[in-house]
């Protein structure tokens, strides 16, 4: 397929606000595939949701300033620009920037006026044309005539769409059914829906009987254990085995020879209490040094010995995890159907120093990948994940810094991210200095006010609650919001949604959370 296809695709994609329309055009241009070619449709798929198949190329805005004439006619593949890519990302070592210069040079010379156009947004992650990866979804499942839930199960249980588009494709709804959990292959986590209190959070969760969890301000692990094997991955399944070899430790020292435990690893002081988070990301974000450790807390178990969970109750999947995991690895529990005995729990949590609790329907299954009523966290302050859109460059005290961050929300309809305010509160000195330097290694544009940037760096921000607002095209402008914390550990398809910022405005879940 020529790379010209994809390029009109989501050119018409992103001319539309239709989401049905916008499934169509990405069915339409997936049903023109030739499906002998596996790797072709992956890379299809991956090009037509707006990213590379590569993790990482070396290339950043500043790399595709200066590009050379473009081509009068289209001929580049989508075949030869993933392989033109993979070599690109390979070069490393004394010369590989000139190597890289030269590549980047030959494909984009190979392409018209508009491949380079938008071949520039695949590299920089500014393709927008909202055809975000459930949308996506909706396509290969139109134009391999298999249900969607179908779809969904399987790259949820697979890691992603690209992984199971293939399947749906060539072998229907029998070939997708294949994709089960395997211990070794990381499934994407269940999350959790908000609430501002207990009693909400009960109530959100079905009533009755719950469990209470504690929220552990650390970074969210699957461990997978198959005989000696062990695999560590984060929730954006990248493997950090190497880097938390006490994690692997407790998962050897454990009496099962095969499961997949989920949970947070986190760094504590000599009195038990939590570290700030910003050590826990450090340390697992290199090998251990020796000075900091992490200690791994599990809540639920997905597999055990050949036996799959991923169906089962809460109830079962907790007795089984109780079986497994001593108590001095796992997260404190609180089953109760009492909101004032929850409440307790609560006050006991914060007052250790953690973030909160997650309340829990312990007669739901675990929903991989989805954020549902089934689990719902409740923090003492109103948190919202965002993404920063631009930043604006500071004055006074703060001149030559990056400064101002803009933050924008997702619309799950459209695929766009939505402005909803910005923020300078919350910075500390070291901050301003590290997003300084991050935000300009996003950068796709800048001028002396500000910088825009490629829409990947969350952050966490509190905020008083929201307000009708005109200004913004969300509607909704953020009441009083401040920078908690910059989110490594979360991807911006992993943001809060429009619809439950917009929520906020009567305390009401937004479809997006009960769905």
């Amino acid at each position: 397929m020529l790379l010209a296809d994809v390029v009109a695709t989501s050119q018409a994609v992103a001319a539309t606000r239709s989401r049905k329309a916008k499934v169509a055009a990405v069915a339409e241009l997936l049903a023109r595939l030739e499906l002998s070619d596996p790797d072709e449709v992956s890379t299809v798929v991956s090009y037509v949701a707006g990213s590379l198949r590569q993790r990482r190329t070396g290339l950043v805005w500043r790399s595709l300033a200066t590009l050379p004439a473009p081509a009068a006619e289209p001929s580049l593949t989508v075949a030869g620009v993933h392989e033109a890519f993979d070599a690109i990302a390979a070069l490393a070592g004394p010369g590989s920037q000139s190597a890289r210069a030269t590549a980047v040079a030959e494909v984009f010379g190979r392409a018209t006026a508009e491949e380079q156009t938008w071949l520039r947004a695949l590299v920089t992650g500014e393709v927008r044309q909202g055809a975000l990866d459930a949308l996506v979804q909706e396509a290969v499942a139109a134009a391999g005539g298999v249900p969607l839930a179908s779809v969904r199960r399987a790259a949820m249980l697979a890691g992603s769409t690209v992984a199971v588009a293939v399947a749906a494709l060539t072998g229907g709804e029998e070939a997708l059914a294949a994709f089960g959990l395997e211990v070794g292959r990381p499934v994407l986590p269940m999350l959790a829906s908000s609430a501002t209190s207990t009693e909400e959070a009960m109530a959100k969760a079905g009533g009755g009987e719950v469990a209470v969890d504690t929220k552990l301000d650390g970074i969210r692990i699957q461990v997978h254990r198959d005989g000696d094997a062990v695999l560590v991955a984060t929730r954006s399944l990248d493997d950090i085995t190497d880097r938390l070899p006490e994690v692997v430790a407790v998962a050897r020292s454990l009496p099962a020879q095969r499961f997949v435990l989920d949970g947070e690893a986190i760094a504590l002081d000599a009195d038990g209490r939590p570290r700030p988070f910003q050590e826990t990301a450090s340390r697992t974000a290199q090998a251990s040094d020796g000075r900091v450790a992490v200690t791994p807390y599990f809540f639920d178990l997905l597999h055990v010995d050949g036996r799959d969970l991923l169906d089962s109750p809460g109830t079962e999947r907790l007795a089984e995890l109780e079986r497994l995991v001593p108590d001095r690895y796992r997260v404190a529990r609180l089953v109760t159907a009492d909101v004032d005995e929850a409440d307790r729990f609560v006050a006991q949590v914060l007052a250790a120093g953690h973030e909160g609790v997650v309340v829990k329907n312990l007669a739901a299954a675990y929903d991989a990948g989805r954020r549902g009523a089934a689990w719902v966290k409740v923090k003492p302050v109103l948190t919202l994940d965002l993404v920063v859109l631009a930043v604006e460059w500071g004055s006074g005290r703060r001149q030559g810094w990056l400064s101002n961050i803009h933050l924008g929300a997702r619309d799950p309809e459209t695929g766009e991210l939505v402005m909803l305010g910005k923020t300078f509160k919350g910075m500390t000195d070291e901050m301003l200095a590290w997003q300084t330097e991050r935000f300009l290694g996003l950068a796709t544009s800048r001028d002396p006010y500000a910088v825009r940037v490629r829409p990947e760096q969350v952050v966490e921000v509190a905020i008083d609650g929201v307000q009708r607002s005109t200004r913004y095209p969300g509607g909704v402008a953020l009441r009083f919001a401040r920078v908690v914390r910059y989110r490594d550990d979360k991807r911006p398809d992993e943001i809060d949604t429009i619809g439950s910022v917009r929520a906020l405005l009567t305390g009401r879940p937004s479809e997006e959370e009960d769905g």
